[in-house]
């Protein structure tokens, strides 16, 4: 299974907290608190995000940090290579010769488009569009269909 990993979510998620509202300054103890995700987690973050240009940072009082750029011109690629480093969906095709096999894969090549891909994908992605809540309707229809005897049941008891 893929699966970013529980700190790559958090960091979209603080990331997306601070997109709401980009002019403005959070220090890490607000930011835990609102959502509700651990003050050594969040400090953890804002710092790789600091150390990868994504957030800037002003001393004081009056403190805190802010996005480094406008929410439209980070993407969601950058978020999570911030986190995880370069995305791969092997070893090989984030750095060549890490794997023994290499020389004679014959699937290589596919992992590697499958990793563009995916990359592209993230990168099509800005901050300020994951953002966004998403409405999303609910097809009854197709959930009645997977379960058809509760269907009958919730029917037969009306």
């Amino acid at each position: 299974m893929l699966r970013l990993s529980k700190l790559s979510d958090y960091g979209t998620v603080i990331m997306a907290h601070m997109a709401r509202d980009p002019a403005r300054l959070y220090s890490a103890s607000e930011i835990a608190a609102a959502l509700g995700v651990g003050l050594a987690t969040v400090t953890k973050l804002l710092k790789m995000f600091l150390r990868e240009g994504l957030l800037v940072s002003q001393r004081g009082v009056h403190g805190g940090y802010a996005l480094a750029r406008a929410p439209t011109s980070i993407s969601l690629a950058q978020i999570i290579d911030a986190v995880e480093g370069p995305l791969g969906m092997t070893e090989c095709c984030v750095t060549a010769g890490l794997c023994g096999q290499e020389p004679g894969c014959a699937v290589r090549g596919n992992w590697q488009r499958i990793n563009r891909v995916i990359r592209d994908a993230l990168e099509g992605v800005s901050l300020a569009e994951f953002a966004q809540p998403e409405f999303v309707p609910i097809d009854v229809a197709a959930i009645r269909s997977r379960h058809p005897m509760e269907t009958l049941t919730c029917q037969a008891k009306q």
